[in-house]
């Protein structure tokens, strides 16, 4: 037993806030166990063996891209043998009557007006009135801002306007600037992702927040970003989810090997101590694997994100899960884990309890 993380516990029990230094700590300990403990008393405490999924579709309704963040594998240039651009009906394709959210991300593309992202979005909402759309990440808002003068509260409105319910939370990958200039210069930064969060909760947008590990950040900056986070959702208390994203080495090799499933267990479970205020810590099997995924149920995760569908970007970078689960297959996996299948919708409303 790691007797350093005693004042830890100490604080977890009384539900006191943890500082960069204790955060830091549920990294570097070989105690293991013990954090998994403590983050499954966390989840416990908040939802009991409850655990949340929902019946989404991943949309990536282009890859080609101005920007060449050294981590991504997904992004093309225009002519690139491999690069695409989704028609209005493939991108209806996706989406069918059963899909409570669709959940849209894609590249910087150099030539489409933003228009063409308002039409995306209003012409799925028109065709599916109910399912609720997620879309654009903070780095592509600022992007339309940059190449096409439109401001972030003029595109979050005129989006709010066409559908838009909430924004994924990807985009910043690691708010170390560090990291930043090597990584994905030319991306917008922690402070202008910042930024544009507060301005979508100010008008009602709710949104999740993403944390890309196990490249070359250090706990440090791990923990740094997390505490970022805490502060921003203080202010606005906007965010619904935190989302640990297991960097895919793929074809471009920032590391020799992928992330441990000890790595992605602890990254989840120091993520549910330190984000306090964050009400859930999704388990994205896409990335980390079925079988880590459901491991991490016990870890404080109390979501397993979706079904997913044809979801290309962390595939372009071959990440070895399958290409979508079906919801049988997502409830099974919280069963085996012994917790209790929640569907919900996108803004985490109960839709049906799988009690047996």
């Amino acid at each position: 037993m790691d007797r350093t993380l005693i004042p830890i516990w100490e604080k977890v029990l009384a539900e006191e806030r943890l500082s960069l230094e204790d955060g830091i700590r549920l990294f570097e300990t070989r105690d293991f166990p013990a954090v998994g403990r403590m983050a499954d008393h966390v989840k416990s405490r908040r939802d009991g063996d409850r655990v949340f999924f929902v019946l989404n579709r991943h949309l990536n309704p282009t890859n080609i891209c101005v920007l060449s963040c050294t981590f991504c594998d997904f992004a093309m240039k225009k002519g690139d043998p491999d690069a695409y651009e989704m028609s209005m009906e493939e991108i209806l394709g996706h989406v069918d009557p059963e899909t409570r959210e669709v959940h849209i991300v894609g590249g910087h593309h150099p030539d489409w007006p933003f228009e063409k992202y308002e039409e995306i979005v209003r012409t799925i909402h028109h065709h599916y009135p109910d399912v609720q759309i997620k879309a654009f990440t903070a780095a592509e808002i600022d992007y339309f801002h940059r190449r096409w003068k439109v401001t972030p509260e003029e595109s979050l409105a005129r989006l709010k306007e066409a559908g838009l319910r909430s924004m994924p939370g990807g985009g910043a990958e690691v708010f170390s600037s560090r990291v930043h200039k090597l990584l994905l210069p030319g991306k917008s930064d922690a402070n202008r992702w910042s930024d544009i969060h507060h301005i979508a909760h100010n008008m009602g947008i709710r949104s999740n927040a993403t944390l890309l590990y196990g490249h070359v950040e250090t706990y440090e900056e791990r923990v740094e970003h997390m505490i970022r986070l805490r502060e921003l959702q203080d202010e606005t208390g906007g965010f619904l989810a935190f989302i640990p994203l297991e960097y895919q080495v793929g074809d471009t090799h920032l590391v020799p090997r992928q992330a441990s499933a000890i790595e992605d267990l602890k990254t989840i479970a120091a993520a549910r101590l330190v984000l306090d205020n964050f009400p859930h810590i999704k388990s994205y099997w896409v990335m980390i694997g079925e079988e880590t995924a459901s491991v991490s149920l016990h870890f404080g995760a109390s979501d397993m994100d979706g079904t997913i569908g044809k979801e290309r970007i962390a595939h372009a970078a071959k990440a070895a899960s399958p290409a979508g689960l079906a919801r049988n297959r997502v409830v099974q996996l919280i069963r085996e884990a012994q917790k209790i299948p929640v569907e919900r919708d996108a803004l985490y409303n109960v839709v049906h309890v799988y009690e047996n």
